[in-house]
């Protein structure tokens, strides 16, 4: 019997999983280095879907010592509908969900405090955890926004013909035949769209920023006080042909594609 490989991942989302990774890993607070390894394991802890980096305790410029054990709370969410509910960046890092110690980092730029934790698992032992937000990063010598880059993670733009139009409770904000399709792995299908081909005197910017580790720092546009699309204005260089193209929420807009409604994912992002 064949077997379809996403549920299979999806199997291991109780476990604590762990990968190595060859790059060259820097984390920095105030341009000063904190740690600098080519050592670094790229980990999931139980029941989250976006990984942290791991690096080896004796590649840490500064001291670690116990951190206050914080009730951090969770939110589970669900990514797509028909997958189990995970824990996203929206769930801070210090809700851990497997076994272990958490760590202050005293660095010569103050303390972070609970940005570290030491996982009680064997495979993992001398290495600590670190929170994504409580430094600047570098893989090589570029920086990362969001979180480490999963390598079983694939983001394909491809250019289409397809017929897309939006709409909002019956007034159509964007129409077009040129759109841009994301396919991204647990995502639904996106649509990116020229400006030109966008109703843009139909809604204002917001304030809302956020930042994709694939894609870059995105900007908002909202109508009626909720955002309902997005761009990046400069996305990192995976994703330049992004730029300056509008992505509505197929969550908070109707959308047909080539005549045929899309019905509204269920997402972290629905209304």
């Amino acid at each position: 019997m064949a077997v379809q490989m996403f549920p299979q991942f999806m199997r291991l989302l109780d476990e604590l999983r762990f990968e190595p990774t060859g790059k060259r890993i820097r984390a920095l607070v105030d341009g000063g280095t904190v740690v600098d390894t080519t050592h670094a394991m790229i980990v999931w802890e139980p029941r989250r879907v976006v990984p942290t980096y791991a690096v080896p305790v004796a590649d840490v410029r500064g001291e670690l010592v116990a951190a206050p054990v914080e009730d951090v709370p969770r939110r589970p969410e669900r990514l797509r509908e028909g997958l189990p509910t995970v824990l996203t960046p929206s769930t801070a890092f210090g809700a851990h969900t497997t076994p272990g110690e958490p760590l202050t980092v005293r660095t010569p730029g103050g303390d972070r405090v609970g940005a570290g934790f030491r996982p009680a698992d064997p495979d993992l032992d001398g290495f600590v955890l670190l929170d994504f937000d409580a430094f600047d990063w570098l893989e090589e010598d570029d920086a990362i926004v969001s979180h480490p880059r999963d390598p079983f993670h694939r983001v394909d733009v491809r250019h289409g013909s397809r017929h897309v139009r939006v709409e909002r409770d019956g007034q159509v904000l964007a129409e077009s035949t040129r759109p841009v399709l994301v396919f991204e792995t647990s995502l639904p299908m996106r649509t990116y769209l020229a400006r030109d081909d966008v109703r843009l005197d139909l809604l204002e910017p917001s304030s809302t920023r956020t930042a994709c580790a694939y894609k870059g720092v995105a900007s908002y546009l909202a109508r009626g006080g909720t955002d309902l699309a997005w761009s990046y204005e400069a996305p990192l260089p995976d994703a330049g042909e992004l730029a300056g193209l509008v992505c509505f929420f197929d969550e908070r807009v109707d959308v047909t594609v080539d005549g045929v409604k899309r019905p509204r994912p269920v997402t972290p992002w629905s209304d």
